[in-house]
């Protein structure tokens, strides 16, 4: 009897600036020029994922929308448009799509659904000593992570509290390849 491929899973933090991506043992970003704006700013983004990353991958976890951190910030309508971009394209490409609460993939990673940044990258250097990345690619791996234990390849042991945290996302329905 074949045994099941472990899953391809992507992580994917949005931003404007920097966009984090990772898979099992990678991470890299997406960093448009500086002085780019605008949609032209959200085509190179989007032109960069289909190009270089978007290909073999059973399931793309993207972090959702952060709703409370939105507020008198200016770029947020612009944030929102480059979140839905990416999104028709992976639903275009036939991607798995699971968007993943930012408290979740918090929780996930420190047991704390309102961990800050700090918090974060001291949990991605304890459970993932290669990873010598920045904020963005940490968030980006620990989205890779929990699609991945989702699927039942953890990447990582993690502790029961904080494995709770994958309830509270809805995951596509997939059935990965046999070996």
């Amino acid at each position: 009897m074949t045994q099941p491929l472990p899953p391809r899973v992507l992580g994917l933090d949005l931003s404007l600036t920097c966009t984090g991506l990772a898979g099992a043992d990678w991470t890299d970003t997406i960093k448009p020029p500086a002085k780019m704006r605008g949609t032209a700013r959200m085509m190179f983004i989007r032109t960069t994922l289909l190009d270089r990353f978007l290909n073999g991958y059973d399931v793309v976890a993207v972090e959702g929308p952060s709703y409370g951190s939105q507020a008198g910030q200016a770029g947020h309508h612009e944030r929102a448009g480059l979140w839905w971009v990416i999104r028709c394209v992976l639903d275009a490409r036939g991607h798995q799509v699971a968007v993943i609460p930012p408290a979740s993939v918090k929780r996930y990673a420190t047991g704390k659904g309102n961990a800050d940044k700090a918090a974060m990258m001291l949990a991605v250097a304890r459970r993932f000593p290669w990873f010598d990345g920045g904020e963005d690619e940490a968030d980006a791996l620990w989205l890779a992570a929990m699609a991945a234990d989702h699927l039942g390849h953890p990447m990582c042991d993690m502790p029961a509290a904080n494995r709770k945290a994958l309830d509270a996302v809805q995951w596509p329905e997939l059935t990965l390849a046999a070996a």
